[in-house]
């Protein structure tokens, strides 16, 4: 890591502040969280405190002014110790703040982007129903103007931070267009009459995330709550998942590199048939394939990274940083788990832990099959 092209001195200082964040008070709990399914309140503040759940924004909005390179190593270090910390702060920045700081007007950036990136509360998105999810043109939630305020009803499912978040980004029919559904996207406030939180997903992985159902029963929500233009909310929602993917992609690489790194170490320690179990070669083979694939994997997600702080097309590149990465901590994770054995398959070692989390990166923001849709209509156009 420390020779790659595309990192700096600052980032290389983020790097080991949240290191040493995850090794000293996200460690202790990763366990725990996960096993009783609790949301870690005590460390969003420490990191509030950091200054990490605005890393990306502008100083004038309460942010750290760091770039997208930054946030991807947060993502990476977190998720190396505790994948629920990582998609916690992903949810926070790339889906609920981010598309304030992208689309909204500057009396909502005032009014809810500074709080967001100060950490005074936590983000949440729903764009997800039950008939709607990698098709989001199947959204059924509703929002009708009346004298100045949206009326909005329906539902949303599998929101991250729902049940701890201020503020919800949401998405709802506005109209149609043609056969086309018209969608818009709105900022909802947590104590607004109507948001009524459901219960809470008991998940295989990201346990100690915030999952729940949100259901919308005539939610009033005032009309400058619109955020961006009316209609565009699906073109927005897609820009906003286009960045997300960056984020999870540097989870996923955070989750690959530790079960990695708890794998090697696990085959120097075990014996077997009188020697350490890395002198197989079937065990280092195993070793070789997780070390190469991170390193790919890296440089995918630094790549899209940069792209985007550098104002340059890289959309195509967050979808292939998300499709490989995701698939390549799905792979790590089994394999760091087979060089574990029998221990492998019970909580005493993370490797286990490592290997639920995983599978959610294979799903969330779009999942493995529509990453290589993405990519497919990309490199047609290039012919």
């Amino acid at each position: 890591m420390d020779e790659n092209i595309y990192l700096k001195e600052e980032h290389f200082m983020i790097r080991d502040m949240v290191r040493e964040f995850a090794e000293k008070e996200v460690k202790p709990i990763a366990g725990e969280i996960d096993e009783k399914a609790r949301f870690p309140e005590e460390n969003i503040k420490k990191m509030a405190e950091l200054g990490l759940l605005g890393i990306i924004f502008p100083e004038e909005y309460g942010g750290a002014g760091m770039d997208t390179i930054a946030y991807s190593i947060v993502m990476e270090e977190l998720a190396k110790v505790c994948a629920s910390h990582a998609i916690t702060v992903a949810a926070h920045i790339s889906l609920c703040s981010n598309p304030i700081y992208m689309f909204g007007t500057e009396q909502q950036k005032q009014k809810y982007l500074v709080p967001l990136a100060t950490g005074k509360h936590l983000g949440a998105f729903g764009l997800t129903e039950a008939e709607a999810g990698s098709d989001a043109q199947g959204t059924k939630t509703t929002a009708e103007k009346k004298n100045g305020y949206y009326i909005i009803n329906g539902s949303k499912l599998f929101c991250t931070n729902s049940g701890v978040a201020g503020t919800y980004i949401i998405t709802a029919v506005t109209g149609k267009k043609g056969d086309k559904k018209e969608i818009s996207a709105f900022i909802v406030e947590r104590d607004m009459e109507g948001l009524i939180i459901g219960k809470k997903e008991d998940k295989m992985g990201w346990r100690g995330s915030d999952t729940h159902q949100i259901f919308f029963e005539n939610l009033k929500v005032p009309e400058e709550n619109l955020l961006g233009e009316k209609g565009r909310g699906f073109k927005e929602a897609m820009i906003t998942l286009d960045s997300g993917r960056i984020s999870v992609a540097a989870m996923s690489l955070g989750i690959a590199e530790g079960a990695y790194e708890a794998a090697r170490a696990y085959s120097k320690e075990r014996k077997a048939f009188g020697k350490s179990i890395c002198d197989f070669q079937s065990i280092q083979f195993m070793l070789a394939d997780m070390a190469v694939g991170i390193e790919a994997a890296r440089e995918l997600v630094y790549k899209a990274s940069w792209l985007k702080d550098n104002g340059k097309p890289y959309a195509k590149y967050s979808a292939m940083a998300k499709l490989f990465a995701s698939e390549l901590a799905m792979k790590t994770t089994s394999n760091a788990l087979q060089i574990h054995g029998g221990y492998g398959y019970v909580k005493d070692y993370p490797v286990e832990r490592f290997f639920r989390d995983a599978k959610a990166c294979e799903i969330g923001e779009g999942t493995s099959e529509i990453q290589r849709l993405i990519i497919g209509r990309y490199i047609l156009r290039e012919i």
